[in-house]
């Protein structure tokens, strides 16, 4: 059984992180998003002409929130590169990310993920999205760091930011998930200080 003393760290360090968790929400969701969806095809057109088009892979809906910066840009970026979302060659499920399998990746930017319909005339409120100058800039530093996480840029694909953009998809399951970047920060707020490892070294041992 812990000692008093113990007890007592462990209700304040809980009681610290509920509070971090706390502010985060009403931040009001204050994180970079991505909705992933694994795919057997998916592609991008744009006033009728294709713009990119991938096979196997993940098609990834990239939201940027007001607040982003640079640690929620390196976190998703290494969610999306090294979620496990394949079966390895034994037959097991959830085992083998996108960058092992060796598969594509195609970004869509999409600032309406953080649209809400909370008002009266159910008009959608973008405004928590981040404003177009400063999102054309941060959408394109994380294109690279994803390209920079998977190990190269060749099978990285995107649409066209701030265009209206057909999405057509083939959702390989279905699978799709949705990755946060607040979690991340509550818990480096909490005490889980410095990197995160390489997830490719863990990988390697999966």
């Amino acid at each position: 059984r812990p000692s008093k003393r113990c007890e007592v760290e462990i209700r304040r360090r809980s009681a610290f992180l509920w509070i971090v968790v706390a502010a985060a929400a009403l931040r009001g969701g204050s994180a970079m998003r991505l909705v992933l969806q694994r795919v057997v095809s998916a592609s991008v057109s744009v006033d009728g002409a294709e713009v990119s088009t991938i096979g196997r892979g993940l098609l990834a809906l990239v939201g940027l929130h007001e607040e982003d910066g640079a640690e929620d840009l390196l976190y998703c970026a290494r969610k999306l590169c090294g979620a496990k979302l394949w079966e390895n060659e034994s037959g097991k499920s959830w085992r083998q990310s996108v960058r092992q399998m060796e598969y594509e990746i195609l970004l869509v930017s999409q600032f309406t993920l953080f649209g809400e319909v909370t008002n009266k005339k159910h008009v959608p409120d973008f405004k928590a999205s981040m404003k177009t100058a400063e999102a054309t800039r941060t959408y394109d530093e994380f294109k690279a760091l994803v390209a920079r996480e998977y190990g190269g840029e060749a099978r990285i694909k995107d649409g066209v930011f701030g265009a209206k953009m057909a999405v057509s998809l083939v959702n390989d399951g279905p699978v799709t998930l949705v990755v946060d970047s607040p979690r991340h920060r509550a818990e480096r707020e909490a005490g889980a200080r410095g990197e995160e490892p390489d997830e490719r070294e863990a990988e390697a041992k999966a």
